[in-house]
């Protein structure tokens, strides 16, 4: 574990690690430790009572949140004819067929989201060895494989997010900036623990949302007391 500079220490101690702060009082404190030289990304962690191990307890989809990231997505879409067009209308960084997949192939990869027709999954499907590991592969659960190239477009740039669960029942989404005022991140934080508790499954037994936490790039993670969501 890397040891922690003088200021990461000092910022520690203004969080009670013993205490599940209310979501206001735990953006703030979020704010208060966000002090690196940039604009620290605020990311949110839930720890959930799932089996990952099982299909039935698998989680994972997408949403834009009320506010957005506060990061500009470059996104590629992978179509061809009228839908291609649609993509490049809707303001995609970049699209195309088996130019963009052989690009891939050689080893680029300066685009953050990727989104693909129906059509074109025969072949896009074959970039998962290299796609897959970096969580850039499309799927239908997360809208990105679609034909309806405009709205997945519109809607990532709009800051949509996507959560799933790891192997250890754990889910972590950005959900702003520092820079951001306390109300957006509180909403956005508000949103996606919305969404993670409308996707409990119903295999899911004893307590699903075990503990929640939020944190900046640099800050330490601050607990979340989130029983408010779950009644």
């Amino acid at each position: 574990m890397a040891k922690k500079t003088k200021k990461q220490q000092e910022l520690q101690k203004l969080v009670d690690r013993t205490k599940a702060y209310d979501v206001q009082e735990a953006i703030k404190l979020v704010k208060e430790t966000s002090k690196a030289n940039f604009d620290e990304t605020v990311e949110a962690a839930f720890r959930l009572g799932v089996d990952p191990k099982k299909a039935d307890q698998q989680i994972r989809g997408a949403m834009v949140l009320p506010h957005g990231t506060g990061k500009s997505q470059r996104v590629l879409v992978f179509a061809k004819g009228d839908k291609a067009k649609e993509a490049e209308a809707a303001g995609a960084d970049y699209v195309g067929e088996q130019d963009l997949i052989n690009q891939i192939n050689q080893g680029w990869f300066d685009f953050d989201v990727v989104v693909a027709t129906p059509d074109m999954m025969a072949e896009v499907g074959k970039l998962g060895r290299v796609l897959g590991p970096k969580g850039l592969m499309p799927n239908p659960k997360t809208g990105t494989v679609t034909f309806e190239v405009e709205k997945a477009v519109n809607e990532i740039k709009a800051g949509k997010v996507e959560y799933r669960v790891d192997k250890a029942a754990n889910i972590h989404v950005p959900i702003g900036k520092s820079s951001f005022d306390e109300e957006k991140l509180a909403e956005n934080f508000a949103a996606i623990t919305d969404a993670l508790v409308k996707a409990k499954p119903q295999a899911a037994k004893g307590t699903y949302m075990r503990n929640a936490a939020v944190s900046s790039t640099m800050g330490p993670g601050i607990k979340v007391d989130v029983s408010a969501y779950t009644k």
